[in-house]
C-alpha cells in the first residue's frame, strides 16, 4: 500500500463497473445523512431536545414526555382565558384558542411519530446497517488487492525457478480471492438501487405524514376563526378603532335616507322580511349597493353604488351587518347601505 501511495507499485484497478456501483454507494450514504439530519431539525428544532432524546436512545431509555410549544402556549391562553374569566369576550376566545393550540400540539406529536417510524428509522437502518456491511466488504476487497499486488511482485522479483512457481501458485489464489471478494461487493452494491426504491416508497410515506398534519392545522384554523366570527362585531374591530365606530357606520346611512329626497324609495317592510328570509336561512342573495362605504377595519368591505354583490348572513352575526362578496374579496357590510334584488 505504501509503495502504490509512493508511485513504486502498480495497482490492480476495480472494472468501470464495480468502480461506479462504489460511486453510487457513497452518495446515496452522503445524501441520506444529510437528509435524515434535516428532517431531525425540521421535526424537532430544538437541538438540547435532540441531544435529550439522543442520550435516552443509547441508554436504552424512554425520555421523559413533556409539552411541545403549540400545547404549551395553548395551555397558557386557557390558564388565562380562566383567569379573565370565561363568560367574557377575551377569556372566552383565549380559551378557544388555546384548545386549538392544544389540538395542533397533538396533530405535531402525530407527525413526529409517524415521520420517525416510516421515514426517518429505514433511513438511519441504511446507514447503520446496509452501509456499514459495504463498508466492510470494501475493506476486505481492498486487503484482496492489496495481497494479490504483492503476490504479482513477488513474482515480477522470483529469479529461480522454485521460488517463481510457488510466486504463480500465491498470484493464482489471490486472484482467485480477490475475483471473489470482488462479487460479494458487486451484489451488495447493487442492492442500492432496491434501496433507492424502498427509500421512494418512505418518502411518499413522509409527506403523506405532512399533508395529513397541515390539514388537519388547516381544519383547526378553520374551525376556530369560524368561532370567533361569531363573536359581536364590536369586539373584532382593529386595537385602534374605537368599539362605536360601527354603530356610527351604521347609523350614518339612516339620516341621509331620511334627509335626501334624490334617494330611493325602498319599502321598510319588504325590505325588513328580504333580510329576515335571508338571516333565516343558509342561501345567498344578490344585492344593490345604494351609496358608497369605505370599510371602518379589515373586517368589512369597501362599496360602490350601484354595484351588485352577493350577500349572506353567518350565525351569531350582528343584526346590522351582512357578510359581503365580490370575487375574492368579502367582509362584513351595513345592511342600511343595500338593496336586496330578487
Amino acid at each position: 500500500f505504501t509503495e502504490e501511495k509512493l508511485g513504486q507499485a502498480e495497482k490492480t484497478e476495480l472494472d468501470a463497473h464495480l468502480e461506479n456501483l462504489l460511486s453510487k454507494a457513497e452518495c446515496t450514504k452522503l445524501w441520506t445523512e444529510k437528509i435524515m439530519k434535516q428532517t431531525e431539525v425540521l421535526l424537532q428544532p430544538n437541538p438540547n431536545a435532540r441531544i435529550e432524546e439522543f442520550v435516552y436512545e443509547k441508554l436504552d431509555r424512554k425520555a421523559p414526555s413533556r409539552m411541545n410549544n403549540p400545547e404549551l402556549l395553548g395551555q397558557y391562553m386557557i390558564d388565562a382565558g380562566n383567569e379573565f374569566g370565561p363568560g367574557t369576550a377575551y377569556g372566552n376566545a383565549l380559551i378557544k384558542c388555546g384548545e386549538t393550540q392544544k389540538r395542533i400540539g397533538t396533530a405535531d406529536r402525530e407527525l413526529i411519530q409517524t415521520s420517525a417510524i416510516n421515514f426517518l428509522t429505514p433511513l438511519r437502518n441504511f446507514i447503520e446497517g446496509d452501509y456499514k456491511t459495504i463498508t466492510k466488504e470494501r475493506k476486505l476487497l481492498q486487503n484482496k488487492r492489496l495481497d494479490l499486488d504483492a503476490a504479482k511482485t513477488r513474482l515480477k522479483k522470483a529469479k529461480v525457478a522454485e521460488a517463481r512457481a510457488a510466486s504463480e501458485q500465491e498470484v493464482r489464489i489471490t486472484q482467485s480471492e480477490f475475483d471473489r471478494q470482488a462479487e460479494i461487493t458487486r451484489l451488495l452494491l447493487e442492492g442500492i438501487s432496491s434501496t433507492h426504491a424502498h427509500h421512494l416508497r418512505c418518502l411518499n410515506d413522509f409527506v403523506e405524514a405532512q399533508m395529513t398534519y397541515y390539514a388537519q392545522c388547516y381544519q383547526y384554523m378553520l374551525d376556530l376563526q369560524k368561532q370567533l366570527g361569531s363573536f359581536p362585531s364590536t369586539f373584532l374591530s382593529n386595537n385602534n378603532q374605537s368599539s362605536s365606530a360601527p354603530v356610527q357606520s351604521v347609523s350614518t346611512p339612516l339620516v341621509l335616507a331620511s334627509a335626501s329626497p334624490s334617494l330611493p324609495s325602498v319599502s321598510n317592510s319588504i325590505v325588513t322580511s328580504g333580510i329576515s328570509e335571508l338571516k333565516s336561512s343558509s342561501g345567498s342573495r344578490k344585492a344593490r349597493v345604494l351609496y358608497d362605504y369605505d370599510a371602518a377595519n379589515s373586517s368589512e368591505l369597501s362599496l360602490l353604488a350601484d354595484e351588485v354583490i352577493t350577500v349572506y348572513s353567518i350565525p351569531g352575526m350582528d343584526s346590522d351587518w351582512l357578510m359581503g362578496e365580490r370575487g375574492n374579496q368579502k367582509g362584513k357590510v351595513p345592511i342600511t347601505y343595500l338593496e336586496l334584488l330578487n
